[in-house]
C-alpha cells in the first residue's frame, strides 16, 4: 500500500522493508530519500544516529542546510556510488551515497551513516547487491502513484482550461471521486519557473515537491498539476484564504524553489482572487496567470503577484506585449518625456497623481516646498496642454504612466542579456508558456516617497 500523507514520497511496505533487510546486515542506519533530500523511509537507529538524521525523522525532509550541503556536492549527478562529507556544524556524520537511477533517471538515494568516512569491501558489496532490488521496488511504488496523480492533473486542467462542457464534467467527476470537497471558497496559484538550466523533468520535480505540502493545510484542500515550467495550485476552503495566508505561502514557495532550483532559475507566483466554489476556479485561474506576468514584469513585487493587488495592471496586463509599445503612451506625456526637464517632471506629475492630487501630501513626499510644486505643475500644465484639475486629463497621464512602467520592465535585458520580445497574451500556450527573465528595474509601484525622492535626485 502507497503511503500517501501530504507532502511524503510515495512508500510501500516492501521498499521499508528492503531497506530494513540492508540496515541489519550492515548494522548501520540507513535512509531513503527522494532527489531533494526528503525522506521515503529509513531504518532503525544502530546507535550511529546523529542530529541531521534525528531531524530528517522527525520533520520528515533534511534541513534546508543539510539539503544545500548535498547539493553542492553534486550526488544528484553522479552516477556511481561515492561518500558525502560529514559537517560538525550541521550535526552530520559522513554517509556512502548511492544515486538510484532508473533508465537514467534520478529516482532517489540510499545513503548509510559511516562515522569514519570509509566502509569495508563487504560492506559497500551488499549495499550494491541491494541496490537493484531498491530501484525496482522504488520505481513500481512511483509508477502505481503516478497513476493517481495523472488523473487529478488530467481533472484540475479540465477544470480550469476546457470548453464548458469539459469543466462541468470536470467538476462532476472531482466531486464524485471524492478528489476534492466543493468547498464555497476557491483560489488558484500559479508558480512559473523561467530560466533555469536544469533538465525540465528535475524542474517539474522540484514544482511538485514544494507544492505537495500544500496539497492538504488545516485551512484548505488542494489539488496540484505541473508541467516542465509551471505548477497549478487550487484550494479549496469552508472560510476564504486570508490573503496574509496566501502571501505566507507564496514566500514559502519561493524560498524552498530557491533551494532546490539551480540559480538562473527565476520562479515567480500569481495568486488568483478568491472565488465561490469549484464553479468559478477558472475565474481565479485566469487571474493567477495576469498575476504571474505581473510578479514577471514588476521587481517591487519580489516574486509574487497578487490579483486583488495590481489595481490597474491588472487591466494593462491582459494585453498582450505586442501591443503594450509606445503608441500607448499619450502624446502630451510623449512631450513631456521629451523635454528639457522630463524627468524632473515626470516624477513629480507621477507622485502628484500618486497623491490624488494633494498638494500637502505631494510637496511633503517630495521634499519640496509647495512654491516649488505650484511652479511645476505649471511647467507641465504647459508642455501637455492638459489640465491637471480635469478628471479625464488626469486619467490620460496616471495610465500613461503605468504603460511606461510596464514599457520598461519589458525593454530591460535578462541574464543572457538579450530583451523581453513580442509574445501571446495571457492564456495562449498555458500549460507551455513562453520562457521570461524578469526584467530589473525600480519599485513596481511609484508612490512611494523613497522612489519619488531617487527620481528627483537623478
Amino acid at each position: 500500500m502507497t503511503d500517501q500523507r501530504s507532502g511524503a514520497p510515495a512508500r510501500s511496505a516492501a521498499l521499508q522493508e528492503l531497506v530494513e533487510e540492508l540496515a541489519e546486515s550492515l548494522r548501520r542506519s540507513v535512509t531513503l530519500t527522494d532527489p531533494w533530500c526528503r525522506r521515503i523511509c529509513s531504518s532503525r537507529h544502530f546507535g550511529d544516529a546523529d542530529p541531521a538524521r534525528l531531524h530528517s525523522l522527525l520533520q520528515g525532509r533534511a534541513s534546508a542546510e543539510v539539503a544545500r550541503h548535498v547539493r553542492d556536492q553534486g550526488a544528484a549527478r553522479w552516477t556511481k556510488p561515492g561518500f558525502l562529507a560529514g559537517r560538525d556544524d550541521l550535526g552530520l556524520l559522513p554517509r556512502y551515497c548511492v544515486p538510484l537511477r532508473e533508465r537514467g533517471h534520478l529516482l532517489g538515494m540510499l545513503t548509510v551513516i559511516a562515522p569514519d568516512g570509509a566502509l569495508a569491501p563487504a560492506e559497500t558489496e551488499a549495499i550494491a547487491r541491494a541496490t537493484p532490488a531498491v530501484i525496482g521496488q522504488l520505481y513500481a511504488d512511483q509508477v502505481a502513484a503516478d497513476a493517481g496523480t495523472a488523473q487529478e492533473q488530467e481533472l484540475l486542467l479540465s477544470l480550469l482550461d476546457a470548453g464548458p462542457a469539459d469543466r462541468a464534467e470536470a467538476r462532476r467527476r472531482i466531486v464524485d471521486d471524492a478528489l476534492l470537497p466543493d468547498a464555497p471558497h476557491a483560489v488558484v496559484s500559479v508558480v512559473q519557473v523561467t530560466g533555469s538550466r536544469l533538465p525540465p523533468g528535475q524542474v517539474a520535480t522540484a514544482l511538485r515537491g514544494v507544492l505537495e505540502e500544500l496539497r492538504r493545510t488545516r485551512s484548505a484542500d488542494g489539488a496540484i498539476a505541473v508541467t516542465p515550467d509551471r505548477a497549478v495550485l487550487l484550494q479549496l476552503a469552508d472560510r476564504p484564504l486570508k490573503e496574509e495566508v496566501l502571501q505566507e505561502q507564496s514566500t514559502r514557495v519561493l524560498r524552498a524553489l530557491g533551494a532546490r532550483l539551480d540559480a538562473s532559475a527565476a520562479p515567480v507566483i500569481g495568486v488568483g482572487a478568491r472565488q465561490p466554489g469549484l464553479a468559478d476556479a477558472r475565474t481565479s485561474y485566469e487571474q493567477a496567470l495576469v498575476a504571474v506576468r505581473a510578479a514577471q514584469r514588476m521587481p517591487g513585487l519580489r516574486g509574487v503577484g497578487s490579483w486583488e493587488e495590481l489595481g490597474e495592471f491588472a487591466v494593462l496586463l491582459q494585453l498582450p506585449d505586442r501591443a503594450l509599445n509606445e503608441s500607448l503612451v499619450p502624446k502630451p506625456l510623449r512631450a513631456l518625456l521629451d523635454s528639457a526637464n522630463g524627468p524632473r517632471l515626470e516624477a513629480t506629475l507621477r507622485c502628484f497623481l500618486d497623491q490624488a492630487g494633494s498638494i500637502p501630501r505631494t510637496a511633503e513626499a517630495l521634499e519640496i516646498h509647495r512654491t516649488s510644486l505650484y511652479y511645476r505643475l505649471r511647467q507641465i500644465q504647459e508642455v501637455t496642454g492638459l489640465d491637471l484639475d480635469n478628471g479625464a486629463d488626469r486619467m490620460t497621464l496616471h495610465l500613461g504612466l503605468r504603460v511606461r512602467e510596464l514599457l520598461v520592465s519589458l525593454d530591460a535585458p535578462g541574464e543572457d542579456g538579450g530583451h523581453q520580445g513580442p509574445d501571446a497574451a495571457p492564456g495562449e500556450d498555458r500549460i507551455h508558456p513562453e520562457r521570461r527573465v524578469p526584467p530589473q528595474r525600480t519599485r513596481a509601484r511609484s508612490g512611494t516617497a523613497d522612489h519619488h525622492r531617487q527620481a528627483e535626485a537623478a
